[in-house]
């Protein structure tokens, strides 16, 4: 297939990337091997906020009374309670990443992208299939990793 522009990564440059040329008006694909946001979406950035956030929650119910707010009986932080909501903060996100790129027209093609030369990146997906595409600009925006 052929792309005014396409996107290796979907994390916070990526998309943010794909939305915003979508939204000028270029044809856009993002190639992504795992859920769209990426590991700052996904498994780094926004569950540790998460957690952080319970964490802080758990903290001042401890010390509550210092605020005049009298909590009776024993606070104890419910980790496996944590973690799940966690985990739902970083789906919602992913979702909406998914609803942003079907409100713009954006392709996401699974697999892990191999540049190749002259405008052109091989896409493996999971399954070991084998996809070619080419586009007038690449972005590689894999981040991290």
């Amino acid at each position: 297939m052929n792309w005014d522009i396409l996107i290796i990564g979907s994390g916070p440059g990526g998309y943010v990337a794909a939305i915003r040329a979508s939204q000028l008006g270029f044809k856009v694909g993002v190639i992504e091997k795992a859920d769209l946001g990426g590991v700052c979406l996904n498994w780094g950035c926004i569950p540790t906020k998460a957690l952080l956030k319970s964490a802080q929650v758990f903290n001042y119910a401890k010390h509550s009374a210092e605020y005049g707010v009298n909590i009776s009986g024993e606070v104890k932080p419910d980790y496996e309670a944590m973690v799940k909501r966690s985990r739902g903060v970083a789906e919602g996100m992913s979702k909406g990443i998914q609803f942003l790129f079907k409100k713009t027209n954006i392709e996401t093609i699974s697999g892990t992208a191999k540049v190749l030369p002259g405008k052109k990146v091989e896409v493996t997906a999971a399954d070991g299939s084998v996809t070619e595409h080419s586009a007038s600009h690449i972005i590689i925006a894999t981040g991290a990793r």
